[in-house]
């Protein structure tokens, strides 16, 4: 007889009876959905790997340690049969065909009910994918496709421009440390949903020259402020936009709330009752220093890590900086935006208390094909970014955890 293909159905499982036969490797991938979908979870099983186990020791099932027994399906709505013992599956699927339960087999899926997709999800969108001929019983197919269409509906690629949900109002995107395929996935499909990006110059740039020609990009360097200082100049231009119905993205550099000024302009958004979405991006702070092979934690070396604002100088009447406190800590100290003043805050720190030969490591340009990496102590580290030409952007690493990595090249 020929084989038909299997008819897709959502399953609704609230509150309903799951039974779970076995608490190995299949039963770990599986689990969290159905506890996800709030259903009423009974395991069945000997033992358990760690995570299985931390998911019983938190209520989110029912474990019985022990092996399958007839009945045991009894009133279930559907069942997972992942045990490593051929005959007790068989018996299984045996009384799930006689009790009419939906089941999904690991060993056999041919002499199972029901097949489990490949799943992924995005925005609220479920995508479940089952093939129908005979490269149906290979996983890494129907994981494949998944892939492909989950990452269409996330960069914004699959749906037809006209039919993307453009809502009017502003988000503010963290684009992460300089490589674009370091931004995340939410902050990657609102750009492409955008219709005008506003950027600065430290945001990924590459990812702007991936953007439709219909979408207008703004340089924040280049808005014109007249009477206003450059922040509000960028706050009145965004509230603007958004006014005129328009779906907005303030691209940022990093994290838009990691000396960013991103809570500036949320609270003028708020103000200006336009609405604001925040999307955290990856820091540079803990991003650049791992790119260029140093952590910023190391067990045994630093149990503590503190990122600083280098843009004011110790000295400076405006700086908000401890550096007195910074200089005891014996963890890792991370420096941003201090490439001009590190000569500076070296001395201080030194003069403070912390050693001079204090390991020192500046990342430029972080994460993208220009990184280069400049070592140094805090004695030496003025005249290294004087004769190396160090620039901004550039990541300062202070502690003993500059010397834990690979030896850096060059």
């Amino acid at each position: 007889m020929a084989e038909h293909p299997a008819y897709p159905v959502g399953l609704r499982l609230s509150g309903r009876r799951v039974v779970v036969l076995g608490g190995g490797q299949v039963a770990q991938r599986r689990l969290p959905a159905l506890i996800a979908a709030g259903a009423d979870i009974v395991l069945v099983s000997p033992e358990a790997t760690p995570s299985v186990e931390a998911m019983a020791d938190a209520g989110e099932l029912t474990w019985h340690r022990r092996r399958y027994e007839d009945g045991d399906l009894a009133d279930a709505w559907y069942a997972l049969i992942a045990t490593s013992d051929p005959a007790a599956n068989a018996a299984a699927s045996a009384e799930a065909e006689r009790h009419r339960v939906w089941c999904v087999r690991s060993d056999d899926a041919d002499r199972a009910t029901a097949w489990t997709p490949a799943t992924g999800t995005s925005e609220g969108v479920t995508v479940a994918v089952l093939t129908t001929d005979a490269r149906g019983r290979d996983p890494r197919h129907t994981a494949a496709i998944r892939d492909a269409v989950v990452e269409g509906l996330r960069d914004g690629t699959l749906v037809a421009p006209h039919h993307r949900t453009r809502a009017p109002g502003v988000a503010l995107v963290g684009g992460g440390p300089g490589d674009p395929d370091l931004i995340t996935v939410r902050g990657r499909r609102l750009l492409a949903e955008a219709d005008v990006v506003i950027a600065d110059r430290l945001g990924p740039r590459d990812l702007l020259a991936e953007l439709p020609p219909h979408i207008e990009v703004i340089d924040a360097a280049k808005i014109p402020y007249g009477r206003y200082m450059a922040q509000e100049a960028i706050n009145n231009a965004l509230i603007e936009h958004a006014r005129q119905g328009k779906s907005v993205v303030r691209l940022k550099g990093g994290d838009p709330f990691v000396f960013g000024r991103g809570m500036e302009e949320v609270q003028a958004l708020a103000e200006a009752g336009i609405p604001c979405t925040v999307v955290p991006g990856i820091s540079s702070s803990i991003s650049v220093p791992g790119a260029a092979g140093i952590p910023v934690t190391h067990r045994g070396v630093a149990h503590e890590f503190t990122v600083v604002s280098g843009h004011v100088a110790p000295d400076d009447a405006r700086s908000l900086v401890d550096w007195a406190a910074l200089a005891r800590l014996t963890g890792t100290l991370v420096i941003l935006m201090g490439v001009d003043k590190i000569g500076k805050i070296a001395e201080t720190l030194v003069a403070h208390g912390k050693s001079p030969k204090t390991p020192v490591a500046l990342v430029q340009e972080g994460t993208t094909a220009a990184q280069r990496r400049v070592d140094a102590t805090l004695a030496t580290v003025a005249e290294a970014v004087r004769a190396e030409d160090v620039k901004p952007p550039a990541v300062i690493v202070i502690g003993e955890v500059v010397t834990q990595g690979p030896a850096p090249a060059g």
